[in-house]
């Protein structure tokens, strides 16, 4: 499950262009992206092209 979050978080990050980012309501600028049981949370910076990988939690987690 590593491998594959990683992965996605490079995908993410080669296709912040093409994608529709689910922004999070209470936290603006900050989007989510789910894979599986995890989520990833991330921030575009698109002026910089970057993409920052805030943290990546088990939607379990979440819940408390």
């Amino acid at each position: 499950m590593a491998q594959r979050l990683l992965d996605k978080t490079k995908w993410i990050a080669s296709n912040a262009e093409n994608l529709r980012h689910e922004e999070m309501r209470d936290l603006r600028g900050l989007h989510k992206y789910a894979v599986a049981d995890w989520r990833i949370f991330y921030a575009i910076d698109r002026s910089e092209r970057l993409v920052d990988i805030h943290a990546v939690i088990h939607r379990n987690a979440l819940k408390h």
